[in-house]
């Protein structure tokens, strides 16, 4: 039986994330998943791609909202979870991500400013209010399925046993934090992910829908941001289908409730079609 290892959330799109032992599952994803981002003067999202400093603006959850703290020079700020936006300017906007534009919120002047400052270039911050729908790519999960302000799905699930064999062909083993991933379950094989289709945890119902394209920043160290070719070289060489790098699965829900670490997840059906399907050699590099 599968379960539930550790469970992620990233408030804040691309910054680090926070790991918890329980959270609520909402319409977009996990509660407090993605529903800020950084964006610049054209109101297109930022990520660690082009600026690898974010990963040293730390996230935590406090009692009425986040706080966010630079660890390098230890100042930080408070984000309560509702936006408040400035008075007289603009309060909601169009911003984009991906090939998606959609609502979003400016929180404050304040910050704007500080993120602005802490990361060296002019930038806003944004937040996705409860009435605002981005869907999710009718290709591969058609239906009223949303998201927040993630990539393009509500969850990204990967499996232990898949991190521990892609170490196990490193010269230096990398964290899960390098993949980014919301749920991690144990106790499985290898890539087992790639061919989750239709599954239960408790009492909501999860679909694998596509698997995952890897960006560069795997090959991001989340501690220090500095960037290397690993692992992406490596998973390339076994993991790389229709010049895509694939690592993770994505996931669209139906339901809310709570899931915690230890959860099992039941599987009810298997991906078999070659969308889902990766050759990997049966001999480790």
């Amino acid at each position: 039986m599968l379960q539930i290892s550790e469970l992620y959330i990233y408030p804040i799109k691309s910054l680090p994330g926070i790991k918890v032992n329980s959270v609520l599952v909402t319409p977009t994803g996990f509660e407090y998943d993605r529903r800020w981002m950084l964006v610049d003067e054209n109101n297109l999202f930022i990520s660690q791609r082009e600026a690898p400093q974010m990963t040293q603006l730390l996230v935590s959850l406090e009692t009425n909202g986040l706080k966010v703290t630079n660890k390098i020079n230890g100042e930080f700020l408070i984000l309560p979870f509702t936006a408040s936006p400035s008075k007289g300017r603009k309060a909601r906007t169009h911003v984009v991500v991906w090939d998606d534009t959609c609502y979003a919120e400016f929180v404050s002047d304040e910050a704007d400013i500080w993120f602005s400052s802490m990361l060296g270039f002019k930038c806003r911050l944004v937040y996705m209010p409860d009435d605002a729908r981005r869907m999710v790519d009718q290709t591969y999960a058609p239906g009223d399925v949303i998201t927040s302000f993630s990539d393009g799905y509500p969850f990204l699930l990967i499996g232990q046993a898949s991190l521990d064999d892609l170490n196990s062909r490193l010269a230096v083993p990398l964290p899960m934090d390098r993949f980014r991933p919301n749920i991690v379950f144990a106790t499985g094989e290898p890539y087992e992910e790639d061919l989750l289709g239709n599954f239960t945890i408790g009492s909501i119902s999860f679909k694998g829908v596509k698997l995952c394209a890897r960006c560069p920043i795997p090959t991001i160290n989340q501690q220090d941001g500095t960037r290397g070719k690993e692992p992406l070289k490596t998973l390339a060489s076994y993991r790389q289908k229709n010049n895509k790098v694939l690592f993770g699965q994505n996931l669209i829900h139906y339901g809310e409730g709570a899931i915690k670490v230890g959860d099992k997840l039941k599987v009810l059906s298997y991906n078999n079609d070659e969308r889902f399907i990766v050759n990997i050699p049966a001999e480790k590099i």
